[in-house]
């Protein structure tokens, strides 16, 4: 391939094939970001389509450390939720 037709990656290219956060706090921030750009109807097709493509990895990636804490939750409390009450 010549440099020519080569296509230069964007930032938002970069960023959907990037890491994905170390925290659900960080995923979370990156994803209510993405959001809002995305419903801002402000970015081109192919952009929004890597956009859909990223907010699909960090919704997983956030559902996973959620379930992950649930998990741990169920043990410490020999296997049963109990209902949360605010002290």
């Amino acid at each position: 391939m010549s440099k020519a037709s080569a296509k230069p990656i964007s930032a938002d290219d970069a960023a959907a094939t990037s890491v994905l956060p170390a925290t659900y706090e960080d995923a979370m921030r990156e994803l209510e970001q993405l959001v809002a750009r995305l419903e801002s109807g402000d970015m081109p097709l192919e952009q929004m389509l890597s956009g859909y493509q990223r907010g699909a990895q960090l919704l997983q990636l956030c559902r996973d450390k959620l379930q992950a804490v649930e998990d741990q939750i169920k043990v410490l409390d020999a296997g049963t939720l109990k209902p949360w009450k605010p002290q």
